[in-house]
């Protein structure tokens, strides 16, 4: 017997909403800078040049290039923001 409140409803969310991409392309399009805070509270700063399902490419002013994965990141903001 089902719940109408406590049982699993019959749709799901969806798997991809392709949000994500849409996002981190015009992120690279208009090279809008952003701080990524990372899941050991370390932030960098720097210009989104790449993404897939795994990683990102931060591209950064006088410091070293960076391949951060997913998985590590805490959250991501427009610099501005």
């Amino acid at each position: 017997m089902s719940s109408k409140h406590g049982g699993k409803s019959g749709t799901r969310a969806p798997e991809h909403t392709f949000e994500e991409a849409k996002y981190l392309k015009r992120l690279i399009e208009q090279q809008i800078p952003v701080r990524v805070r990372l899941s050991n509270n370390e932030e960098v700063t720097g210009v989104v040049e790449y993404y897939d399902a795994s990683f990102i490419r931060i591209t950064r002013n006088g410091e070293p290039n960076l391949f951060i994965f997913k998985h590590d990141i805490k959250y991501l903001v427009e610099a501005g923001s």
